[in-house]
């Protein structure tokens, strides 16, 4: 079993930058790649990042490379993701995710889930 709580989302303005901190126990942590999700109402649940165990296999939504980056750190139990240059349509319930093996970007192959951050840009 992965517990997983995500903090620091909040209101920015467009241009500006959040780093998202997902905290998940259990120890057995380094056994799971990790992604990001979001999801704008109204709109599916969307990829946005992940990565794998030891932090050398990186994947990206397209849309979202060159701005956010996906990180980990094992002895913290904690995936991050940096937003940079943050745009009005980046606004979202921003989720982590945990699953066994390689990194995914399907939604449905995740098996642990934690309960969102509010992400909010003001144009």
């Amino acid at each position: 079993q992965v517990q997983l709580v995500e903090s620091g989302g909040g209101l920015v303005q467009a241009g500006g930058s959040l780093r998202l901190s997902c905290a998940a126990s259990g120890r057995t942590f380094t056994t799971y790649s990790m992604g990001w999700f979001r999801q704008a109402p109204g709109k599916e649940r969307e990829f946005v990042a992940a990565i794998n165990y030891s932090g050398h296999i990186l994947s990206y939504r397209d849309s979202m490379k060159g701005r956010f980056t996906i990180s980990r750190d094992n002895a913290k139990n904690t995936v991050y993701l940096q937003m940079n240059i943050l745009k009005p349509e980046d606004s979202a319930v921003y989720y982590c995710a945990a699953v066994q093996g390689p990194p995914k970007s399907q939604r449905s192959e995740y098996e642990y889930w934690g309960q969102g951050t509010q992400v909010t840009v003001s144009s």
